[in-house]
């Protein structure tokens, strides 16, 4: 009798479809007449024109030249109060697809619709602008836009994606290696997209992958050229030069040089690095820039228990979720989209933390600690559990449930009925998942972890460590977890990661040799640099927290004195007459992790 809206209608035994003839490009004609008039969609001037634009393809491909219905031009504002993205509500035709992404896929319900009918607009919050909001400048609904209403400040008008090539990757910033899509054209980087077939992320990025990173990549000043320190000035010197002055000085020092790393380089410039330093020249303290920070407590209980964590893919379908010292909101954002997305759904979130203030009303129960009691809390639930009777205790001194509450209340300064409370919500719980950070994994003891362990033992959870950068997995494998040493001499292997407090600690040596890719404190205090790639100009591979081994791809060509990391690590060797082998595969997997590598 009419056509039937294929999103809407079931398919059915013997139904027969039919999706093309003159009726239903009539009625797609009409449709798209009706989207057209309700907003002023000047297509020569939209950043999307031209290709990118779902609308305008649709129309071309119903073979439209103009629309039958005369606009009714009203203007709508457009909120250009983000820093990041713009809101052209001329260029909107409602699709709502802004606030199911917003709401189902970052879980921040950010995005809704005020008014009515023809005079409907999306907006953030209670109509505030979008700069002024509760957004999180993840850029999902940018992303997900069909036409040009939101629209990417940086990206407007550097090119189509037609004209572009894309190029699948992931991002460093954390340990989650959340899967990219990058546009990249004459050798610029036009965009960066999330990938929806990563099945580490399933399409959704935070602002650091998608912006801010790109962000600091357009404004940093690079490391063009190596440079030397001559009569107390920088100057620019040859590759030759330069390496023939780092040797001699790490010579000179013989094995009472320091060598920092970053976490955030690729699996092989780390396996360079400590196969240089610590292999063969067998440095007085070769560590990574996290030390133990995020890996000593889980050495001590894989040695004793085995690999005890499980993957990320266990938050789906958590129905609580228990942070121990972590802040997901901050440090591992997509991490926090994956609890808050499944809020809705009845997911209770206990957060345990001497600061909750970022979960804001998101938690169902809110535990603020002293600073250094995390066994002591966990001691109290894991009580608490056993008075209520929700499970019965297997850990160490359980015997008297009621006096370990109050015992765990005065210590960390948290109220028994706070307590009891948590306690409830995860000793009720069916598929529990406890997320710990640096303040549980750090202690070389492990004393929390173990009670962590025991917990999840009783309750039947998944265990996360959340980590810390990119390759914090693989710099703890590697070795590189000990306790930095001052030196006279100094090698800081850095790359584009943020110098953080190792600036201080560097400008303290007599030699100070960097490799970098950003003129920092670091470099401006150095005695020798040498230029290297950043994220976007060097390829290499990845471990995230869930132990997966990941492909990042190079994007853009680096300047032509720029060298990657292991490629100057190999020189440096060279030029001291030594040989950077092995197998980094090999090496990674030597000693037991708390994760299954794969």
């Amino acid at each position: 009798r009419t056509l039937m809206p294929s999103c809407t209608m079931p398919a059915a035994e013997g139904m027969e479809v039919t999706t093309r003839n003159e009726k239903i490009n009539d009625a797609r004609k009409f449709v798209l007449s009706m989207i057209f008039s309700e907003r002023n969609h000047f297509c020569p001037f939209c950043q999307v024109s031209g290709g990118d634009c779902e609308l305008q393809n649709s129309a071309y491909e119903q073979e439209m030249t103009h629309w039958m219905i005369q606009p009714n031009w009203t203007t709508f504002n457009v909120d250009a109060s983000h820093p990041f993205f713009t809101h052209e509500a001329n260029r909107c035709i409602l699709c709502r697809r802004c606030l199911r992404s917003c709401e189902e896929l970052v879980g921040n319900n950010t995005i809704g619709v005020e008014q009515r009918g023809a005079s409907s607009l999306i907006m953030a919050d209670l109509g505030i602008p979008f700069g002024e909001s509760s957004c999180v400048s993840c850029g999902t609904c940018v992303q997900m836009c069909p036409t040009g209403a939101m629209m990417d400040n940086r990206a407007a008008y550097l090119g189509l994606e037609k004209e572009s090539e894309t190029v699948k990757s992931i991002c460093t910033q954390c340990s989650i290696g959340c899967g990219v899509e990058v546009q990249i054209r004459d050798n610029n980087i036009i965009k960066i997209n999330a990938d929806f077939d990563n099945d580490s992320c399933h399409g959704a990025i935070c602002k650091n992958g998608r912006w801010v990173k790109l962000y600091e990549f357009d404004d940093a000043k690079m490391v063009e050229t190596p440079k030397i320190r001559k009569n107390g000035e920088l100057v620019e010197s040859t590759w030759e030069e330069a390496m023939a002055f780092a040797a001699n000085a790490i010579k000179k020092a013989g094995s009472s040089f320091s060598a920092v790393a970053a976490t955030g380089l690729s699996a092989e410039s780390l396996f360079g690095f400590k196969s240089l330093f610590a292999d063969s020249l067998k440095g007085k303290s070769v560590v990574s820039t996290e030390g133990s920070r995020h890996s000593a407590a889980a050495a001590k209980l894989v040695a004793e228990k085995g690999a005890f964590e499980g993957s990320l893919s266990a938050i789906d379908d958590a129905d609580c979720v228990i942070t121990i010292g972590e802040d997901l909101i901050n440090y591992h954002e997509v991490m926090s989209f994956m609890v808050k997305r499944n809020l809705k759904n009845g997911t209770k979130l206990v957060a345990i933390d001497t600061d909750n203030s970022a979960y804001g009303n998101l938690a169902t129960s809110t535990v603020v600690i002293k600073e250094g009691t995390e066994k002591a809390i966990l001691k109290g639930i894991v009580a608490a559990m056993a008075k209520l009777g929700l499970k019965s205790c297997d850990c160490e001194s359980c015997q008297n449930p009621d006096a370990i509450v109050q015992d765990a209340a005065k210590i960390t300064g948290v109220s028994s009925e706070t307590i009891l409370d948590a306690a409830y919500a995860i000793g009720t719980s069916v598929n529990p998942v406890i997320i710990f950070g640096e303040s549980v994994a750090s202690d070389p003891e492990a004393d929390a972890l173990f009670v962590a362990k025991c917990m999840a033992d009783m309750i039947d959870a998944t265990m996360i460590n959340a980590k810390g950068k990119a390759n914090s997995l693989t710099a703890a494998q590697f070795s590189l977890s000990g306790a930095y040493e001052a030196s006279e001499t100094v090698v800081a292997v850095m790359a584009d990661q943020e110098v953080e407090d190792w600036a201080e600690k560097f400008a303290a040596a007599g030699t100070k040799i960097v490799f970098a890719s950003y003129v920092n404190e670091m470099t401006e205090a150095a005695d020798v640099v040498f230029p290297v790639c950043n994220w976007a100009q060097e390829q290499g591979h990845f471990v995230n927290l869930e132990g997966k081994i990941q492909w990042r791809s190079q994007l853009v060509e680096a300047g032509e004195l720029v060298k990657s990391t292991p490629e100057a690590l190999n020189l440096l060797a060279k030029e001291m007459n030594l040989t950077i082998a092995g197998d980094w595969k090999e090496d990674l997997t030597a000693a037991p992790a708390s994760v299954s590598i794969q």
